[in-house]
């Protein structure tokens, strides 16, 4: 997911999309201790997608960046 998509989503949405993708992470590591992981890149890709949320979370909170319901 890119960053210019995470302007679309609320910030309650966003929220809800870090909590889901820690929890996946969480369980692609556990698949990777076991060695059951089929597809590794995933992890990278969460890793970053995660970083991404928090940076717009931390924008919005600054207010570096306009929320989707304050524009209106």
């Amino acid at each position: 997911m890119k960053t210019s998509e995470l302007k679309d989503y609320s910030i309650e949405a966003l929220q809800n999309k870090l909590t889901d993708n820690e929890t996946e992470m969480a369980n692609l590591r556990f698949q990777k201790a076991l060695q059951q992981l089929e597809k590794p890149t995933r992890l990278r890709e969460l890793r970053r997608e995660i970083a991404q949320i928090k940076t717009v979370l931390r924008e919005l909170e600054l207010g570096l960046r306009k929320d989707k319901e304050q524009k209106a």
